[in-house]
């Protein structure tokens, strides 16, 4: 966990790595739990049988699974200190470069593109590599994402 002591700190290091999180297995109790919040119930994610006969040999994580653990890869790697709230502003550009696997293991690689200031608030850039292996074995990412948020400075004392 890397701890930044306000806005002018964390912008500091704008094109540095940031962090990496530890590995997270995705089991199909995950995928399930997702299809079920999602209504994504779609063979290649839930249908074991079907799946183990189908272009992968086995059932899939789906995209936005896979995005949505971005958010807790960001909450693992840094902290900023002096803000009131952080808030999700979006996402400038998702890519999927390989499939997830069940079974895999996936972690986030954090860099900081860019910081923007305002004057109560600035918003971030930063870009979540979501890495992932499976067997040991070293894959493509499994998603690209550059998110953007919201960072509101704590009112003065």
């Amino acid at each position: 966990m890397r701890i930044f002591n306000g806005i002018d700190d964390f912008a500091q290091c704008v094109g540095e790595e940031i962090g990496v999180t530890e590995w997270r297995t995705i089991t199909q109790d995950d995928i399930d739990a997702f299809a079920k919040v999602t209504n994504d119930h779609q063979w290649i994610h839930v249908d074991t049988e079907r799946a183990a006969s189908g272009p992968f040999g086995t059932t899939l994580v789906h995209g936005y699974m896979t995005l949505a653990l971005v958010s807790g890869f960001l909450f693992d790697t840094y902290r900023i200190d002096g803000l009131s709230m952080g808030v999700n502003y979006g996402s400038n550009k998702v890519r999927y470069p390989a499939p997830v696997l069940v079974g895999s293991s996936v972690r986030g690689r954090i860099r900081l593109v860019s910081v923007d200031r305002e004057d109560k608030w600035a918003q971030s850039t930063v870009q979540v590599t979501v890495e992932q292996e499976l067997n040991g074995e070293a894959k493509k990412p499994g998603c690209v994402a550059e998110v953007v948020s919201r960072l509101y400075k704590a009112p003065a004392a």
